[in-house]
């Protein structure tokens, strides 16, 4: 048998392998968080389309939620202004908020969208002042302390999710449309807020009741002691691994987000590695994945 001959079983049997997680996952509904060097990277941006074009192609209804936080790093710098983070959130008055509505939504959910254009499919572009009130926000109500004068902080203009609009999804005008989604959500009063765009991933995939949550990042999955995958995990096991240390640092709230998905009806939360080409097929569609799989 020739190489090329080879290759074309590879293929046909990669296909066939995807064929029960098709019919499995048709018409339903899977949130993609899309951050790390998946945004960054052209190949990988290219690979991540693709794979997002394939599902809808296949049946399933992707929802896309992406970040923008280096973007907005760079943007805050070139302002002249400094930033600031207290427990992993930053700190956003006024003309921090401009620029991060600026970035989030007019460049990055603009450039998404239009990558999808140029793979011949079409994106809703959601989230902000000029996408509609897809996302409904008000202050975010938690105590935060400055470790340097141990006193409370304002956070300002950092938010938390009070409710979405899933009538826009509803609409038979956006069937065939992905929704890509800016983690900016509007107040009463029409005032921006700047939310954590895996938070609004989570409580997304919770309102409508997804199938999955998949996170990707920049990371092979949750690693154990020896820095080997962990390739599925139970939510006991997620605890056991949290006491024990294994799971610490940054990835806590990816954890933590996991967890609250899947205490409110989500089925299954994959935390995938951005890095590797075509990572979100590879994990939904194969016996194998690539990544880590939390479920109950």
């Amino acid at each position: 048998m020739t190489s090329q001959e080879n290759k074309l079983r590879a293929a046909a049997k990669t296909m066939v392998e995807a064929l029960p997680y098709i019919q499995r996952f048709r018409n339903k509904t899977i949130v993609v968080k899309y951050g790390g060097n998946a945004m960054i990277d052209e190949d990988l941006k290219s690979s991540f389309i693709r794979d997002i074009i394939f599902m809808k192609c296949v049946g399933i209804n992707p929802v896309v939620v992406h970040g923008g936080g280096p973007q907005i790093s760079t943007a805050i710098k070139a302002a002249g202004l400094n930033t600031r983070f207290v427990e992993g959130l930053r700190i956003t008055d006024r003309a921090t908020m401009n620029i991060v509505e600026h970035v989030i939504v007019n460049q990055v959910n603009s450039a998404i969208a239009e990558m999808f254009a140029q793979q011949g499919s079409h994106a809703i572009r959601l989230g902000g002042s000029k996408n509609g009130r897809f996302i409904r926000a008000e202050n975010l109500n938690i105590d935060v302390i400055d470790p340097i004068t141990d006193a409370p902080v304002d956070l300002k203009f950092v938010g938390q999710v009070n409710s979405f609009d899933l009538d826009i999804l509803n609409d038979a005008r956006f069937k065939h449309s992905i929704p890509v989604v800016a983690p900016v959500g509007l107040d009463d009063q029409g005032r921006s807020y700047n939310i954590n765009a895996d938070t609004v991933a989570g409580e997304l995939a919770e309102a409508l009741v997804a199938e999955k949550l998949i996170i990707v990042t920049n990371t092979a999955g949750v690693m154990d002691g020896d820095g080997a995958v962990i390739s599925e995990m139970s939510s006991d096991d997620v605890q056991a691994n949290i006491t024990s240390g294994v799971i610490t640092a940054g990835m806590l709230p990816k954890i933590r987000c996991a967890m609250h998905a899947l205490n409110a009806g989500v089925n299954a939360v994959h935390i995938v590695d951005g890095r590797l080409e075509h990572s979100v097929l590879l994990e939904v569609f194969t016996d194998g994945g690539v990544g880590t799989l939390i479920h109950l």
